[in-house]
């Protein structure tokens, strides 16, 4: 799978806020239903603000864990879509 084209903006699609729940941990919260996050997808999203370009948030990420790969990234992203969680502009 190839990486996404930069300048590719993720945000969060109208109507989805993140929140944490102590029984059910980081979720998103979608019209009418919810996804639950892993930790990976929570740090990712909490810098889906929509003027981060994906090379942006893989930096961001980087200074706060190890091994951060953008490929991983980017196909965490395109699930995120998938399930209509983010909007992917390029």
């Amino acid at each position: 799978m190839t990486g996404l084209p930069e300048p590719t903006v993720p945000r969060l699609r109208p109507g989805v806020r993140l929140t944490s729940d102590p029984a059910r941990g980081e979720l998103a919260l979608l019209p009418e239903r919810v996804v639950v996050l892993n930790d990976t997808a929570a740090a990712v999203l909490a810098h889906c603000d929509g003027t981060a370009t994906v090379g942006g948030i893989v930096d961001r990420l980087a200074e706060e864990y190890e091994g951060v790969s953008t490929q991983d990234v980017c196909e965490l992203l395109l699930r995120l879509a998938e399930r209509r969680v983010v909007d992917l502009d390029g």
